[in-house]
């Protein structure tokens, strides 16, 4: 992998369509890039700030956004197939519809975050903030959702089957038609207080 590219600040710029391979991004700011339909494999971006950035249709394949603040962005179609976004930010950013294909999205924070239609699945998310998001229709399969913040949640309609539901309270969600497997269920009655005999 090149060299670290560190504390550099790229504004207006037009990467759209561009192919970032094994580049490194320390401390950088990118505001107001254009990044639609634009490739990232394998690249890092460390302690990164993006603002006003468009990711529309954009491709991200093991890439890793660590620590990353993302403000006003819009990721309408936007890909990630095995990438980490561990501890990231996203404030008022469009989202929908985003696709996440496994990967580490821990203590990522989409609170209030409109995932409307979104498909994530297989990946990991453990102590995701995920108060107050908005996961109406949104399929969410094979995730590791382990003492995720659900508080004000919206899973109507939502396919939850084969994740991690064991921190959830049932109580603290809206959930009318959300789709759980027979041990989820399970575990939502036990939640709720019921004791449950074979």
């Amino acid at each position: 992998m090149p060299e670290p590219i560190e504390g550099v600040t790229f504004h207006d710029e037009d990467w759209y369509a561009e192919e970032l391979t094994e580049r490194h991004f320390v401390g950088c700011t990118f505001h107001r890039v254009d990044r639609t339909e634009a490739t990232s494999r394998g690249a890092v971006f460390d302690g990164c700030t993006f603002g006003d950035v468009l990711f529309n249709v954009s491709r991200h394949v093991d890439a890793a956004f660590m620590r990353c603040v993302f403000t006003r962005c819009n990721l309408f179609e936007a890909e990630f197939t095995g990438c980490k976004l561990v501890g990231s930010s996203f404030d008022r950013c469009d989202l929908r519809p985003l696709t996440v294909d496994g990967g580490d999205w821990s203590f990522v924070t989409l609170a209030g975050a409109d995932l409307r239609g979104a498909r994530l699945t297989g990946v990991r998310m453990r102590e995701a903030d995920l108060s107050g998001a908005d996961l109406t229709g949104a399929t969410v399969s094979g995730a590791d959702l382990s003492d995720v913040q659900w508080r004000g949640a919206r899973l109507s309609g939502a396919d939850l089957r084969g994740s991690d539901l064991s921190g959830l309270d049932p109580t603290a969600v809206r959930r009318s038609g959300a789709i759980v497997d027979a041990v989820q269920a399970v575990t939502m009655v036990r939640a709720l207080g019921f004791e449950v005999l074979g």
